[in-house]
């Protein structure tokens, strides 16, 4: 399948009616033909679950049910598990927007945000949705195991799935570092893929304790984390992690950086 953004079915929900014509303007700039609009969050939900759109642009703020409730809403759906979101949101405050983070979306737009953000943004999402058309360059990972790490279940399906279209094919899951370490000291992993809010043991916890107690201390760590405290990255990287990305990730940025921690 190769999927294009004149194909993409889009829904925008979003309580203003101006905001709501200005991004549809946009869309269509970019080359997007079909558009839904809901500005509720809860209709949103209903009409999603009767037109399965692909790709789901949202406000943080909505009545019935807010932006983060409605991307956790879909996770769990069966049919919606798979539709892209980004947020579309001016707010900058971490505790409201971690959990949007942690709920595997594909792109968080600032208002205002450029037609070029806007692509960039819709690229990502086309990655998610038609892996198949990401060129895996000359690395082939079909072949590697991967230890997923993370205590949200929507965060573990989310970064399954970038892999997936990665070409990865052997992924084993854990919720916390605890059951990371008994998947480590159960087989041997090409690589880890931690996050760093856990609870019980951090992902710089983990990450030490792989380093220094495991049977493979030497396996590359990515960590993976909507946190952005300098103390936090500092600890991170003297507990021994190979390298350090942030949430939400495009597909090419963590396929790079598997590859650097891999193949380099």
């Amino acid at each position: 399948m190769s999927l294009n953004l004149a194909e993409l079915d889009v829904m925008i929900v979003e309580p203003s009616r101006t905001q709501r014509k200005a991004l549809r303007r946009l869309l269509m700039q970019s080359g997007v033909s079909y558009v839904h609009e809901a500005d509720d969050g809860a209709v949103a939900l209903d009409l999603a679950i009767e037109a399965k759109p692909d790709l789901v642009f949202s406000s943080l703020y909505l009545p019935g049910l807010n932006g983060e409730e409605l991307v956790q809403a879909m996770s769990r759906h069966e049919d919606l598990s798979n539709t892209a979101f980004i947020l579309v949101s001016s707010e900058t405050r971490s505790e409201y927007l971690d959990e949007v983070k942690q709920a595997g979306v594909a792109a968080i737009l600032g208002k205002p945000f450029t037609q070029r953000e806007l692509d960039v943004a819709l690229g990502t999402s086309l990655e998610l949705l038609d892996p198949d058309e990401v060129d895996e360059g000359e690395f082939n990972v079909s072949h590697i195991d991967v230890l997923v790490v993370d205590d949200s279940t929507m965060a573990r399906k989310h970064i399954r799935r970038v892999l997936n279209g990665m070409g990865v094919e052997h992924i084993t899951e854990a919720g916390d570092g605890n059951e990371g370490m008994i998947e480590v000291e159960k087989k041997t992993f090409d690589l880890i893929i931690t996050d760093y809010n856990m609870p019980n043991m951090n992902g710089s916890q983990f990450t030490s304790k792989v380093r220094k107690e495991s049977i493979q201390p030497n396996t590359p760590i990515l960590m993976i984390t909507s946190e952005e405290d300098q103390d936090m990255i500092i600890a991170a990287e003297k507990a021994g992690i190979s390298a350090l990305c942030g949430k939400p990730f495009e597909m090419k940025k963590i396929r790079t950086m598997v590859e650097q921690v891999l193949f380099h």
